[in-house]
């Protein structure tokens, strides 16, 4: 798997895979509200990069995650908070929302008001 600095890069066939076969990976947007609106992946939800620095205590430590953006720059960032704050296991999808050649959503759907509300989701589908 390839690693920038110190995180792994997952690429679009990767992601397809997880969004068709959800695991117990946890896939989050972090992009803002507007973008996020305007077409995101199916099922994926939101809690935008500017959220998450405040919201860090309530993220489950021994969760996996996947964090994803416009370009592959901001998920990165988060990554690496997630790292630095003791979260270890994190991916970045490299691409971003510029790559994803998926189905798009629109609208306002999985916008995250609390942090637990993105575990719910998950356990439901196992």
């Amino acid at each position: 798997m390839k690693e920038l600095e110190g995180i792994n890069q997952i690429d679009y066939p990767e992601l397809q895979k997880l969004v068709d076969h959800p695991t117990p990976k946890i896939l989050l947007d972090v992009r803002e509200y507007e973008e996020y609106v305007e077409g995101h992946i199916p099922g994926i939800p939101l809690i935008p990069m500017s959220e998450i620095v405040d919201l860090i205590d309530e993220f489950n430590k021994d969760q996996d995650y996947v964090f994803i953006c416009r370009s592959g720059r901001r998920s990165q960032e988060v990554a690496k908070f997630f790292k630095m704050n003791g979260i270890e296991s994190v991916s970045n999808y490299e691409g971003g929302m510029l790559e994803w050649q998926g189905k798009i959503e629109t609208g306002e759907t999985n916008i995250v008001k609390e942090v637990s509300e993105i575990y719910k989701t998950t356990s439901e589908e196992e």
